[in-house]
């Protein structure tokens, strides 16, 4: 399992992390770069990117022999951002077989509904503000035009829509909260069942964007998605 956080990354589901390892899971958590002192310039390009690498690392021999993985049989799961970052990332590699969201944000997907009310400078504009707003301490190397201006570049390939098609042979688990994502992430777990894609699993938590007071059950249905994938 690798588990990806959000932005910035205040929320790291640790606890989530703890509770798939004492179910036989090895969990690898890390920062991308430029986030929480890790070197390197964040954006979300580079999240993509260092994810691939992770997954790359927990495939090395001497590492999978090292740390007894199996590389065959890895798992990528996303909080926010993170949801996001794993959607990209396995539409990306084949060879991931299952996936699991957490509230994802359709960074793409806003974007190119934004177009439709406003311009494109208007909605780079919005969409700057609105990552300043969440927080840029932890990140280092970018600025929140930057982002925006890296989201509006590739919003085309990083709508969920179209990632759709290379996610329609794979497992997967969309979790939804009462955070204002939840639309948007069920309309994506629904087209990926239009696709084709029997392994569709949905689940909706009345709380907000850290499910905070539903912890328990958040990791209650991460952990039985989990056990049902074939070993």
């Amino acid at each position: 399992m690798i588990l990806l956080h959000g932005f910035p990354g205040n929320e790291r589901n640790l606890d989530l992390a703890q509770d798939m390892r004492r179910a036989g899971w090895d969990v690898l958590y890390f920062n991308y770069r430029g986030s929480w002192g890790t070197p390197g310039a964040f954006s979300f390009s580079h999240g993509i990117e260092d994810t691939a690498a992770a997954l790359a690392y927990v495939r090395e021999p001497e590492v999978a022999k090292n740390l007894r993985l199996d590389p065959a049989r890895i798992v990528l799961i996303g909080h926010s951002m993170g949801g996001f970052v794993a959607v990209e990332a396995a539409a990306n590699d084949p060879a991931v077989k299952a996936f699991a969201t957490i509230s994802a944000a359709d960074f793409g997907g806003n974007f190119l509904a934004s177009l439709d009310k406003e311009t494109k400078a208007a909605a780079i504009e919005k969409l700057s503000k609105n990552l300043a707003n969440e927080g840029m301490a932890p990140l280092a190397g970018c600025t929140p035009k930057g982002l925006a201006l890296d989201v509006a570049h590739h919003a085309k390939v990083w709508s969920f829509r179209a990632n759709v098609d290379a996610l329609k042979n794979r497992t997967a688990l969309v979790m939804t909260s009462d955070d204002g994502l939840a639309k948007q992430n069920q309309t994506f777990a629904d087209e990926l069942t239009r696709a084709g894609d029997s392994k569709v699993t949905s689940a909706h938590f009345p709380t907000d964007h850290a499910y905070s007071d539903q912890r328990t059950e958040l990791s209650s249905a991460v952990l039985h998605w989990l056990a049902s994938l074939p070993n």
